[in-house]
């Protein structure tokens, strides 16, 4: 009997995922557990293995289309088997999917149930729901999807073309995507088609920056003391395994500042700030011309420096190596982004929602400052390793006067490391 491979649920409060890669095509043979496909979620890769083993019977999602989970993927049977209408069909009582569907409307059984038409070809839920709602006439619709399919980017193309046949140029489309600018072939220009994250990245910054208001206050930190507690313990960390980067430093500092803030540690919410008890801070990691990632350490609050190392090490080369789960990129409650390892010297960063801010460091540059006099001597001249730190918080929720203490409590943590 052939088996449904269905969107499995890939962590807490993963509902849905997006098809970025089939593995195998239809007539491929297969064995349990190997990888069939990859999707995405939260800017994480992830390769979903075959339930069975057997040959690929149909393909149900193309690439780059949104599954929810418990949704029709693919079926696995035999060789000569063939997929009737009911082996197309899935259980909507089953638990995963009422729990992936419970706050969204419940389509109708026509929506529901994938179809087949001779002229047309396999037809999604999502298509169907969408061609449904606008009226829309699939054999007039040109599938760019796996093998010709209707896609719902096909859909949502062709409907906005024939609003912009009858409406006036100044008339916006209601409940659809803005319309893309088509690019002119006959340009030397390249088109770089948007990957899954490329997307994701976009929509997550431009949606910060309409939710809160993003203020800025930068201080800077000498990091003398650091460069020297680095230096004296860097050999014994190695000898645990454990590069002993500045990153690890930050991270601890923050842990500081928030514990002494708590209000910096939170989110907002219409019936008020939502206060978190865990602290747990995100480091954005850069993929290069791929984007960027923010795993998350939780429990921030509870590591030593060293346990700090070792987990800004172990996400950091998971990260770059796509091998980071779902869950380890949620639940977010403060962000650092070290752009300085770029030369940058101090930027403006986007927080990620819904936290409150996000903390910026520059590149490390000798600098010459003034050491103020204390008492034993006078205002003196001296070259110091210097850090710019860009905090970017949400209005919204604090002010300058505490946005400025929590971030010279940082500052303080750092210059007077011990």
């Amino acid at each position: 009997m052939a088996t449904k491979v269905l969107v499995p649920r890939l962590g807490e409060g993963v509902d849905e995922v997006t098809v970025t890669k089939w593995l195998k095509q239809v007539g491929d043979s297969i064995n349990e557990l190997e990888p069939l496909l990859e999707v995405n979620t939260d800017k994480v890769d992830t390769e979903i293995p075959a339930p069975a083993s057997g040959v690929i019977l149909s393909i149900n999602m193309p690439e780059g289309q949104a599954a929810k989970v418990g949704e029709l993927l693919a079926v696995i049977g035999k060789v000569g088997e063939t997929v009737d209408s009911g082996q197309l069909t899935v259980d909507s009582s089953k638990e995963s999917k009422v729990e992936s569907q419970k706050s969204e409307p419940q389509p109708t059984a026509h929506h529901q149930t994938p179809t087949t038409n001779k002229d047309i070809g396999f037809i999604s839920p999502v298509v169907a729901k969408i061609a449904a709602e606008h009226g829309v006439n699939l054999s007039q619709v040109h599938g760019t999807g796996l093998s010709g399919r209707i896609t719902k980017n096909d859909v949502l193309s062709y409907v906005e073309g024939q609003k912009s046949k009858v409406e006036p140029r100044s008339t916006q489309p209601v409940n659809l995507k803005p319309a893309s600018l088509t690019p002119d072939t006959s340009s030397p220009d390249t088109l770089i088609k948007h990957t899954s994250m490329r997307k994701s990245i976009a929509e997550h910054m431009v949606m910060s920056k309409r939710t809160s208001p993003h203020v800025l206050t930068v201080m800077e930190a000498d990091m003398s003391r650091v460069i020297k507690h680095r230096a004296a313990n860097k050999s014994a960390f190695e000898k645990d395994g454990v590069n002993l980067t500045f990153t690890a430093y930050f991270m601890s500092a923050i842990v500081n500042g928030l514990k002494a803030y708590p209000m910096v540690n939170s989110s907002w919410s219409d019936e008020g700030v939502l206060v978190h008890k865990n602290i747990n801070i995100g480091m954005a990691a850069s993929l290069g011309e791929e984007g960027l990632i923010v795993p998350v350490i939780k429990g921030a609050d509870n590591l030593s420096l060293l346990a700090m190392a070792r987990s800004v090490n172990d996400l950091a080369n998971r990260a770059r190596n796509k091998k980071l789960q779902p869950d380890e990129v949620r639940g977010g409650t403060f962000t650092l982004t070290n752009h300085g390892t770029s030369g940058s010297l101090f930027a403006f960063p986007v927080i990620n929602q819904p936290q409150c801010g996000i903390l910026g460091i520059g590149a490390m540059q000798k600098r010459v400052i003034v050491i103020p006099a204390d008492g034993t001597r006078d205002d003196a001249i001296a070259i110091r390793p210097m850090v710019y730190m860009s905090f970017v918080f949400d209005h919204r929720i604090l002010d300058g006067a505490s946005a400025d203490w929590f971030l010279a409590k940082v500052k303080e943590t750092l210059e007077n490391w011990s």
